[in-house]
């Protein structure tokens, strides 16, 4: 496939999603235009992948670019929120690195061994009921929560503060199965790397 690969319509994508993250990160103050940047990015999250099937232009290359701008995205609006909010984008940025590392760009499919409810999660995906919670958590906590700091959910959408709060419950459920499988990421990478190496079994 070559150089190619990198002006595959599902990459192109990708670089106009970056383009939007960027300029979603430079009006972070203002709401009516950080909302619709940063919604389209997320929103086209969902594009890549379906062109790539339809067109047959999957490559590893463009899966590793997907994940690298959800995080680049979410690890932005992560560290504008909160102090602490780097934390999330570590955690995000070291899962990568372990799958990515170990499993490749088909790490999506390589749970098969893992626990009941990790491969509840990772079946198809993340096309489940469950497995799209997870990625509600994901996309959307953060982008609900900047709506919460600057009252766009009262002001935009005339939520109660109750139906605001229970989205939070709701979105922070869906992060925290994430995080189960985040850790079992990092946990199964690790045993990887301490487990005796075959090479050196020979030597």
């Amino acid at each position: 496939m070559g150089l190619q690969v990198l002006l595959y319509w599902p990459n192109v994508i990708g670089y106009i999603r970056i383009g939007l993250m960027f300029a979603a990160w430079g009006a972070y103050e203002t709401p009516a235009v950080f909302v619709p940047l940063y919604s389209v990015s997320v929103a086209l999250d969902g594009v890549d992948g379906w062109l790539a099937r339809r067109l047959g232009q999957s490559s590893r290359f463009g899966a590793w670019l997907d994940v690298v701008v959800d995080n680049l995205g979410r690890g932005m609006l992560w560290s504008l929120l909160f102090k602490w909010g780097w934390l999330v984008s570590a955690l995000e940025w070291c899962v990568f690195v372990c799958n990515h590392n170990a499993r490749g760009g088909h790490w999506k499919n390589s749970f098969t061994s893992s626990p009941g409810l990790i491969q509840a999660i990772m079946a198809n995906g993340f096309w489940t009921p469950l497995g799209t919670w997870v990625v509600m958590g994901l996309h959307c906590l953060p982008l609900w929560l900047y709506g919460y700091q600057w009252d766009l959910l009262s002001h935009w959408f005339y939520l109660p503060l109750w139906i605001q709060a229970l989205g939070i419950m709701l979105l922070a459920a869906g992060r925290l199965l994430a995080l189960s499988a985040e850790i079992w990421c990092i946990w199964t990478h690790i045993e990887y790397l301490i487990s005796d190496d075959p090479e050196e079994k020979k030597n």
